[in-house]
């Protein structure tokens, strides 16, 4: 059973307390001192001042983006018809000049 540890925290949380949710306790601090610096550069929610901690909600639509997760089904829809007899090996047909 795995637990969503997003949906236990508060609508604002700090930098420790999103990634104690996201990557576990043992690799949070070198989360927030390294990998949040670099997903600000993506979109990643900044710190709201008058609440002094990141929009959860907005956290998870972040991942849901980031995993490709909002993208749908409609991303593996096929590109066009498919041509499975195209791969069939041919028979080489034999000229004067292989002989």
């Amino acid at each position: 059973m795995t637990a969503d540890l997003l949906s236990q925290l508060p609508l604002f949380a700090t930098d420790q307390q999103l990634a104690v949710a996201i990557v576990g306790k043992d690799r949070a601090t070198m989360w927030v001192k390294t990998v949040i610096p670099q997903l600000e550069r993506k979109g990643f929610p900044r710190i709201d001042p008058l609440h002094d901690g990141r929009p959860v909600p907005l956290v998870r639509k972040f991942y849901e983006g980031y995993f490709g997760i909002t993208a749908g089904f409609a991303a593996a829809a096929p590109d066009g018809k498919e041509n499975l007899g195209m791969w069939k090996s041919r028979r080489r047909t034999r000229t004067a000049s292989d002989e």
